[in-house]
């Protein structure tokens, strides 16, 4: 973790824009609060990019708008926003005397928010690699776009005090991969507590009080039995983990 905070600092220095990337399903829960530091220390330009918009509500982007400046909401898959992305990555630039041709930005934020599928989806490539598995991206990569931009992709850092203590947090918005989390059946009861009824709604199984029973709804739902035909709760939790990473609840 300590040789991706050196990569991070280094791109920040070397940008002339950072992206910060936010869930736009958690957006508070996945600022990471070290890096808008080290950008504000830098004195370079920061734009904050709220990613997967398409999992959320417009009053729910409406709200945050209001909130962070300058912010522009973007779907990597459905490519919403990108071309205010762009057009507000010109004006900032332009704002630091940066010419139009030679703008780099660098791209930034916690593992599996989307920096590689926005740089993709930005340039048009897909020369930076994606996967549903969380710190995919190892190293910096640099993408230009046609318009001559060029996007350095970086790998995903979590805050070393968030690291030391760990945190429910980072399975629900995918920085720990489901099938790296220990504990999968105490993030699905965060979820259920953070979003009620959406995995009742997904499944189409009864709202439940009780959010294992919520969970062995579904392991009965999608016909998840261990053995002597008992629901498998734990293959249940991995599921809607899985599903929730991956976009298909929302």
């Amino acid at each position: 973790m300590a040789r991706f905070w050196s990569t991070v600092k280094d791109v920040i220095e070397q940008s002339d824009v950072l992206l910060l990337l936010l869930d736009a399903r958690m957006v508070e829960d996945s600022r990471n609060l070290q890096i808008e530091e080290s950008v504000l220390r830098s004195g370079r330009p920061l734009i904050y990019v709220v990613t997967k918009c398409d999992l959320v509500e417009k009053k729910a982007a409406e709200v945050w708008k209001q909130r962070l400046h300058p912010c522009v909401f973007v779907s990597s898959t459905k490519y919403h926003g990108l071309a205010l992305l762009r057009e507000r990555i010109q004006i900032v630039a332009s704002r630091v005397g940066v010419e139009r041709r030679k703008i780099r930005v660098g791209v930034l934020g916690y593992p599996n928010v989307g920096k590689s599928s926005l740089v993709n989806a930005m340039t048009g490539r897909g020369a930076a690699q994606t996967s549903v598995v969380s710190g995919h991206t190892r190293s910096k990569k640099y993408v230009t776009s046609a318009s001559g931009i060029v996007f350095v992709d970086t790998p995903g850092v979590i805050p070393f005090e968030e690291k030391e203590k760990g945190s429910l947090k980072h399975a629900m918005m995918g920085a720990i991969d489901f099938s790296k989390e220990k504990d999968p059946d105490l993030v699905v009861l965060g979820i259920l507590e953070k979003f009620p009824k959406k995995i009742e709604k997904y499944y189409g199984v009864e709202v439940q009080a009780d959010g294992e029973e919520t969970i062995k709804a579904v392991a009965i739902k999608c016909n998840l039995f261990a053995k002597g035909g008992v629901p498998d709760l734990r293959r249940s939790a991995v599921k809607i983990l899985k599903d929730w990473q991956t976009g298909l609840i929302r």
